[in-house]
């Protein structure tokens, strides 16, 4: 795009003159792999900071395919501009391009924080690497840091990068030690939740709106997703979804009743929906452009300040031999204009003139030629004055750049400039700087309530055989002894619960053992034996299976009559190994 003139200032150009050039100099792959990638650079919901501005169907956050390339258009964004700076000026090394007819630069000079600002996800050979998004304000503000006070810390560079900051907004509930250890290893990752609030109706009536979605969610497939919970009744809390987008996300979420509590209601559908997704964090880079590793936040900076001084000398460098050039020339023009009649006597008395220039006046190859070159207009009497003037211009610049290149102290400080200049353009008072993604605790839920809140409260009878088989029958059945059974099996007991009951199970070596009702077989089969659910151990049987009563309490005896009162509660265990 950048050899195409896309420049932030001119006019779009069809992305299919963009993807064909593409494919014919540098990408020797499908049409639609290149449109893929180009679409991705311009969409906001996809990149923080878009490097290809697009006009047209660029696709949308509901996961819709873009319009074919043959009806878009686009250029470059100022961020990209400022990854190819210098591109011209040797600021990095060239290779060839797949058929040897172009070059193509090995890395790009990068004056922006690109690979932390904008992430990065792939597969390759043997190795993967995940880097979400970060804010390239505070990016630039810990290069900063590192650049005043190289043995900053970690723990000092996480206090100004505080976590990654997603295109799409959302609430990050990761624990600041979680991100701290993340950021020092370069391995870890970030739970990110909807951003929800509760928007009141009146009377006592309220629903939920959803604002902000997790990075990388499709918006569609979500709320598929909440439709299918609400048909299959996995969410009794959840009355209805409607999405209510325009520009915005706004998906409305109806509570089943006034009295739910909206907090434990969002809790149910974090645990079941992409509303709370996982984002993982793996450095995965190549240091130096060659070495795989996984690098630390400090380490990628570092590596990102190293290059950035790399690109400043060798730019210098290429600027000073420029100046060297030209100067070379002025120094020949200006020995034409001292000696003015001399010079126009030999070329117009010599066969060959540049040799006897050259003799005469002691001067180069080039500036002989420079003077050969020049045309009659240039010999007013003000060209001498503006020559002088440029010569003395270019002298001092070129003693500047000298003592740059001389100076480590001085380059750092060129480079603080510059990244203080990105740092202010994308500050947190510009629309594109400001961070999206905020932090928050995960508000603390019991277990218990949100699972119950994630099943719809049913009246069941549960059935056990006397061989240890249960099952569950939808409703409370008063007649069960029409049941039918495997074998020579039968009814060892039943009892009414509901879907939300727990059920005790006491085995005979005297550990007590507890299922959900909810995940009971049901009634249309015979069941499952009990023994499978849960580690029992060999040569030990279920004794007796009764339905969990809150505050009730057990009288258990021992073959040798001895016993004592138990609550229930104190029965309940979490694992499949019970309790004793």
């Amino acid at each position: 795009m950048r050899l195409l003139r896309l420049d932030p200032t001119t006019a779009h150009k069809k992305c299919a003159k963009i993807v064909g050039d593409v494919m014919g100099d540098f990408h020797p792959h499908g049409d639609q792999a290149i449109y893929d990638a180009l679409v991705r650079l311009s969409q906001d919901f996809a990149q923080r900071y878009p490097l290809v501005d697009g006009q047209g169907n660029f696709g949308n956050i509901d996961g819709d395919n873009p319009a074919a390339m043959r009806y878009t258009e686009a250029r470059l964004t100022d961020v990209a501009v400022l990854i190819l700076e210098g591109l011209d000026e040797d600021a990095v090394d060239f290779r060839p391009n797949y058929d040897g007819s172009e070059e193509e630069p090995a890395v790009l000079p990068g004056a922006f924080p690109n690979l932390l600002a904008n992430g990065s996800s792939g597969i390759a050979v043997g190795m993967a690497t995940s880097i979400p998004p970060h804010n390239a304000h505070e990016v630039c503000q810990a290069a900063l840091k590192l650049i005043d006070a190289p043995e900053t810390t970690v723990e000092e560079l996480v206090e100004i990068v505080p976590g990654p900051d997603f295109p799409t907004g959302g609430i990050i509930v990761e624990t600041k030690s979680s991100i701290l250890e993340s950021y020092r290893t370069g391995r870890g990752g970030f739970r990110v939740r909807a951003r929800w609030a509760v928007e009141d109706l009146g009377r006592g009536t309220w629903h939920v709106v959803v604002t902000e979605i997790p990075y990388q969610v499709a918006k569609s497939r979500l709320i598929e997703k909440l439709a299918d919970l609400i048909n299959d009744k996995k969410v009794p809390l959840l009355e209805d979804v409607r999405d209510e987008s325009t520009q915005d996300v706004r998906i409305v979420l109806v509570p089943k009743s006034r009295n739910v509590d909206p907090a434990l209601m969002m809790e149910s559908l974090f645990k079941l929906t992409e509303l709370e997704s996982r984002i993982s964090l793996n450095m995965n880079v190549l240091s130096k452009g060659t070495v795989p590793g996984v690098l630390g936040l400090k380490d990628v900076i570092v590596q990102w300040l190293d290059h950035q001084k790399d690109v400043l000398v060798r730019r210098s460098q290429h600027r000073l031999e420029q100046i060297e050039r030209r100067l070379e020339i002025l120094g020949g023009l200006l020995v034409a204009y001292l000696n003015l009649d001399e010079v126009i006597h030999i070329i117009r008395t010599e066969d060959e003139p540049k040799p006897v220039l050259m003799e005469r006046f002691s001067i180069t190859d080039v500036q002989a030629q420079a003077i050969l070159d020049m045309r009659l207009k240039n010999l007013r009497k003000l060209e001498e004055f503006e020559i002088r003037k440029e010569f003395d211009e270019l002298s001092k610049e070129a003693e500047q750049i000298r003592a740059l290149l001389g100076s480590d102290a001085k380059q750092w400080k060129v480079v603080s400039m510059a990244i203080r200049r990105v740092a202010a353009k994308y500050g947190p008072e510009t629309p594109l700087g400001r961070r999206r993604s905020t932090f928050a605790d995960a508000p603390e839920h019991d277990q218990a309530e949100i699972m119950e809140a994630m099943i719809e409260r049913e009246p069941i009878t549960v059935v056990v055989s006397q061989k240890g088989w249960i099952r569950a029958l939808k409703g409370h059945v008063a007649d069960v002894s029409n049941l039918s059974f495997k074998g020579d099996d039968g009814l060892m007991t039943h009892f009414h619960a509901e879907t939300v009951s727990k059920v005790l199970v006491v085995a005979t070596n005297g550990k007590a053992f507890t299922l959900d009702a909810s995940k009971l077989p049901g009634g249309r089969g015979f069941g499952e034996p009990i023994k499978l659910m849960f580690d029992l151990e060999e040569g030990e049987d279920v004794l007796c299976v009764f339905p969990h009563v809150d505050g009730a309490k057990v009288l258990i005896a021992g073959t040798d009559a001895r016993g004592f009162v138990a609550p229930q509660n104190d029965l309940l265990s979490s694992t499949r190994k019970g309790r004793a």
